[in-house]
């Protein structure tokens, strides 16, 4: 925006977190009081038990499998494997993720995102100044914000987040696109239950559907969209703070065609979905290449 207002013609956007001096029972608590404080949170709500309502509301209504869920793992781990970047490089099988230890009934360990370290860094021009300082700039085409009721309890449903739904259209819009437009994405996994959620809110696939794309594979390379092929923050670790920043800097590279062994081919349009609280607010952008 400043730079819109030509207040600035070069701004660094730098996001960062150190979660790792905390355990884990400290980060749920503090966490889970993002609900809502007279009805929610003071009954002990966590990330993991948000989510896990989520899951089990998305299982009944569109019959979601445990196995489809962790189909976002095992393509998530397969691609973080190949990023220097991630906290987790190693792959994983189906049936070591359904061996994993229950932490919230749908979700077992491997379901979830890990607490993480971590910085990111993208620079920011005017239109002038991009042209002169890079050979391949990416533009920010669309932007969309989305809002939600602080309660869950109160969202019109518990299969995916109004806030996405809203932010996604919003970006479109500006930027002219529709999700058919985009080659690649980044979006919101904290737990597998949200990246299948954001496949459905993005457009990517019908409400209900999302289960079965993943595990048609058609969120991996070579497929419909290809979908955190960084690994997500599945295997790439969840340092807060620097989780947007981080989503941008890989769809960056991915239209530069830098992305290397996880290169998406012909690689256009990009797109970044991040989410706040238990989806109080949502982020989209859209990004191209020349």
């Amino acid at each position: 925006m400043s730079i819109k207002a030509g207040v600035h013609d070069v701004v660094a956007v730098i996001g960062c977190q150190k979660m790792t001096e905390l355990g884990t029972p400290e980060i749920l608590a503090l966490m889970g009081r993002v609900g809502e404080v007279q009805w929610e949170s003071g009954f002990g709500t966590t990330f993991p038990g948000y989510y896990a309502m989520f899951a089990k509301r998305h299982m009944h209504e569109y019959g979601t499998t445990r196995e489809q869920l962790l189909e976002v793992a095992v393509k998530n781990h397969h691609y973080g494997a190949m990023n220097p970047y991630a906290l987790f490089r190693k792959e994983i099988t189906l049936e070591k993720a359904l061996a994993s230890e229950d932490v919230a009934t749908p979700f077992q360990v491997y379901d979830c995102c890990a607490n993480a370290d971590g910085a990111a860094c993208v620079i920011l021009a005017s239109e002038e100044r991009a042209r002169e300082l890079s050979q391949k700039p990416v533009w920010l085409d669309g932007m969309g914000c989305g809002t939600a009721s602080m309660s869950v309890l109160r969202r019109p449903n518990l299969v995916g987040l109004p806030s996405a739904e809203q932010a996604a259209a919003a970006a479109y819009e500006m930027a002219g696109v529709g999700p058919g437009d985009v080659k690649v994405a980044d979006v919101h996994d904290c737990f597998t239950v949200a990246e299948i959620m954001a496949y459905e809110d993005l457009g990517f696939c019908k409400k209900g559907e999302g289960g079965p794309f993943v595990a048609e594979r058609q969120t991996y390379i070579g497929g419909k969209v290809a979908v955190n092929v960084d690994g997500g923050l599945k295997a790439k670790g969840h340092p807060i703070g620097a989780t947007g920043v981080s989503m941008t800097y890989e769809i960056a590279k991915q239209l530069r065609g830098e992305a290397g062994e996880r290169q998406v081919p012909d690689a256009d349009v990009g797109l970044t979905h991040n989410v706040g609280g238990i989806g109080q607010y949502c982020f989209v952008q859209i990004l191209k290449r020349d």
